[in-house]
């Protein structure tokens, strides 16, 4: 099973998006997956449709140790594609964790004995306890990265808590690429951050890039992926290109 943190510190990046469009991707594909949703907000849940939980039927629980992970997984009606669904509970997870001996690794153990090829974790933005403990339960990372002028700001600091961790507590963790987002193909700025994010993390970046789309909101708003609203769209094109992107990778070790 292999574990992926889609994580930036800054919010509206695109990390729900990716992760519910990638995930749906690769349940395509006949993969069995799993989102985590670990942002409060519960957007990850919403966007798939998903009906509200309670507090402890949810990522809250299973963080906090009160509930079992495979209790509270949902099938969605993607085939092959199931969620831990957040609440607002969440919030207060911080402040909980803290008190806790093992507050760094509760994920983890939570997630380690699931059966999937893929759990994907949707982080809050941040740097607090919860994303600590997605940085360890996790081998890989996808960053999503808006391209907007302030896309560069904060990634420094970001890349040293990936360091503090692997150098820590998870020996083994990889980013696993930088996803530029919000593409707008017509503007200056979007080619000139492409173009300053590539020179600085070469590979490290995805070749596809996801545009700004219009289906993406729409789909949202809908409960559904892009990729079943309307998968002849630039959106679902280009994330059903990242999931190709994204299996390539695994298959030459990357």
């Amino acid at each position: 099973m292999k574990t992926v943190a889609v994580i930036n510190q800054k919010g509206g990046v695109g990390k729900t998006t990716t992760t519910i469009n990638l995930a749906t991707a690769l349940a395509a594909v006949d993969k069995k997956v799993l989102i985590v949703d670990l942002d409060p907000q519960g957007n990850s849940s919403t966007g798939l449709g998903m009906p509200k939980v309670r507090g402890l039927e949810s990522s809250y629980g299973v963080l906090l140790g009160m509930v079992h992970a495979k209790d509270v997984i949902q099938e969605t009606y993607v085939k092959g594609l199931y969620v831990i669904s957040s609440t607002i509970d969440l919030a207060a997870a911080e402040v909980e964790l803290f008190q806790q001996s093992d507050r760094e690794s509760r994920l983890k153990k939570a997630l380690s004995n699931l059966d999937f090829d893929y759990v994907f974790i949707d982080c809050p933005p941040g740097f607090g306890l919860i994303n600590i403990n997605s940085l360890n339960a996790s081998n890989k990372i996808i960053i999503p990265l808006q391209c907007e002028f302030y896309a560069l700001e904060g990634l420094t600091q970001l890349f040293n808590t990936i360091q503090s961790v692997r150098s820590t507590i998870n020996k083994d963790l990889m980013v696993g690429g930088i996803l530029l987002t919000m593409y707008d193909r017509r503007n200056n700025l979007s080619r000139t951050i492409e173009e300053d994010v590539r020179s600085h993390f070469g590979n490290l970046v995805f070749d596809t890039v996801i545009p700004r789309n219009v289906r993406i909101s729409e789909a949202a708003s809908y409960g559904r992926p892009v990729i079943l609203h309307d998968i002849r769209s630039s959106g679902a094109i280009s994330y059903i290109e990242l999931a190709r992107e994204f299996l390539g990778r695994e298959s030459n070790g990357e």
